[in-house]
């Protein structure tokens, strides 16, 4: 799954990519002080989507070394999710720096649509991936995670066995299912991008 979302996203890293799933089914299962949180990643074309939001209130990581802020640190992660129970979003560098928390999206999310009972927080990774080239990544209270791009829910995580029976899927195109481990993922049928490439080559 992570290999195909890249192909089909400019400057983005599987490795980074697969970190940033990690930590929020990490933050779905652990919630913070004994209650369910939500929060959001976006990963690459940051300097887009830096200029496409504004902090909600002084950035906590601002001033501190990219070394400390790696998302495959310890102490890092740990600490994005005690920053995760701050409103707002975090923004990740294509090679895999948490470069800002706590930040507000400005993007246009006119003419977005989403299924119902999908709130703010989603709309505003649409909003965000429809109006740069970066994937957003979003912890619903409800602990699933969910992936977009362009615009578009691409892949939903389900963390937990039992809420398979609880939960619909979201997705509005053809999509695989598969298992990682204990995670269930749910995942759009990404276009081959050798295949796209020779059909438009051959128009």
């Amino acid at each position: 799954m992570f290999e195909s979302i890249c192909k089909m996203t400019p400057g983005c890293e599987t490795a980074v990519l697969e970190q940033t799933v990690q930590l929020a089914v990490e933050i779905a299962r652990e919630g913070r002080e004994g209650r369910k949180i939500g929060t959001m990643f976006t990963l690459g074309d940051e300097e887009a989507v830096l200029r496409e939001s504004r902090p909600l209130i002084l950035d906590p990581l601002q001033g501190h070394g990219r070394e400390l802020k790696r998302i495959d640190d310890f102490n890092m992660r740990e600490t994005a999710k005690e920053l995760a129970q701050l409103d707002g979003a975090f923004v990740i560098s294509a090679d895999g720096t948490l470069l800002s928390a706590a930040r507000y999206f400005n993007a246009d999310s006119t003419g977005i649509s989403l299924p119902l009972g999908l709130g703010a927080r989603h709309m505003a990774a649409a909003a965000i991936t429809r109006a740069t080239k970066a994937v957003a990544v979003v912890v619903s209270e409800s602990s699933v995670v969910r992936v977009f791009s362009q615009g578009q829910i691409i892949a939903e995580i389900i963390p937990e066995v039992w809420m398979l029976a609880r939960e619909s899927i979201h997705l509005d195109r053809p999509y695989v299912e598969s298992k990682m481990g204990d995670l269930h993922i749910v995942a759009c049928e990404l276009p081959d991008r050798a295949k796209e490439d020779k059909k438009n080559s051959s128009q």
